[in-house]
């Protein structure tokens, strides 16, 4: 425990997913990297019980008053889960806060703003508590996620609040247990294009998620040497009479995006990093969410072919799809990609890798 401040800004980063899309609700690696576009919580501590929060970049006021579990007034309602969590493993609050809330993640567009801004308030929360406790990445990342997923029973996985939590280039693996391991890659700039699409992110994530699950369930139910971490690709003919043609090529994709995600570690780990071959994986790993999980867009495909012909070496959709955000790799010419996006009627954002949630 430490003093308890006066007054705290706490900032943390959004994330793109170099490899792994929609594979971390099926305890298959992932590989998300932090961006330079950040969120982040100001405030200042009250007198009495009321929490204030302005948010002016969307022109809301948010207030309620700290004291035992509080009401969801909303669908995901935070702000308010965020304090439940922090209250079911102990903390206490003795008075409440006046905060700001402004940011420039794009929202949501697939680069974890919401995940962003969990993780963000409860770093604000945990510190100004009468704890005063400053937390580590992992358990900021497991309490973020209990606030966001578990508590509204959403379908979404755990990468959004490890990979801003942790900042960086990280690698997570679910089997046979959790592992995070720091990458450190020389990776250069990217360029994030947000298309302006709205996106259904439960609609999506229940699809591919309940699709994919469901062919587990009965693969699984049909022979015992069945598991998407250790089956190979190339012995799928084996179950091919248990499956229709659409659920085929969804275990072959998810298969597919699985040894990307493997090829992309070892790739990441080498010295010196071979740049292009990165971009053309990003491509590999879109070419499979495009075609088989088909979460890209007409628009998204457009914003990647034009950054391609621009010069970038290679580019995917970004999160769960449907909409929001693509980004390519582009460390000769970013400037020059972010135009040509921009030409297709998205909006460019040059970013690079970021430190995770942090004091300012």
């Amino acid at each position: 425990m430490g003093e308890k401040p006066n007054e705290l800004k706490v900032s943390t980063p959004g994330r793109v997913c170099l490899f792994g899309e929609h594979q971390d609700y099926l305890h298959l690696s992932v590989i998300p990297c932090a961006i330079s576009l950040r969120v982040s919580v100001e405030g200042t501590r009250r007198n009495d019980a009321l929490v204030r929060i302005d948010m002016p970049d969307i022109c809301r006021v948010e207030s309620f008053k700290l004291g035992g579990r509080l009401p969801y007034v909303a669908e995901r309602d935070y702000y308010r889960s965020a304090v439940n969590i922090l209250q079911k493993h102990g903390f206490t609050f003795s008075s409440g806060f006046d905060c700001t809330v402004s940011g420039k993640i794009p929202i949501n567009a697939g680069t974890s703003s919401s995940s962003a801004l969990v993780v963000t308030w409860i770093n604000f929360l945990a510190q100004m508590s009468d704890q005063s406790i400053a937390l580590e990445p992992a358990r900021l990342a497991k309490y973020a996620h209990e606030a966001e997923v578990v508590e509204f029973g959403e379908p979404g996985g755990m990468m959004d609040q490890y990979s801003t939590a942790y900042g960086g280039i990280i690698s997570i693996d679910f089997f046979p247990r959790m592992r995070i391991d720091v990458i450190k890659a020389d990776l250069k700039e990217f360029v994030l294009g947000d298309s302006g699409e709205p996106k259904d992110t439960k609609h999506i994530l229940a699809r591919v998620k309940n699709g994919v699950m469901d062919i587990v369930k009965r693969l699984s139910e049909r022979s015992a040497g069945f598991s998407l971490h250790t089956t190979l690709s190339e012995n799928l003919g084996q179950f091919k009479g248990e499956l229709n043609k659409a659920e085929q090529e969804l275990l072959a994709g998810t298969l597919r995006n699985r040894d990307i995600t493997a090829v992309g570690k070892k790739l990441l780990a080498k010295r010196p990093l071979d740049h292009k071959r990165l971009g053309k994986l990003l491509s590999e790993h879109q070419a499979v969410l495009r075609d088989v999980l088909k979460i890209s867009t007409e628009k998204i495909d457009r914003m990647i072919n034009a950054a391609l012909s621009a010069g970038a070496y290679g580019g995917k959709i970004n999160g769960s799809g449907g909409g929001g955000c693509m980004f390519v790799y582009a460390p000769e010419n970013p400037r020059e990609v972010a135009e040509a996006i921009e030409r297709t009627g998205g909006r460019a954002y040059i970013v690079s890798v970021d430190k995770g949630t942090r004091n300012e």
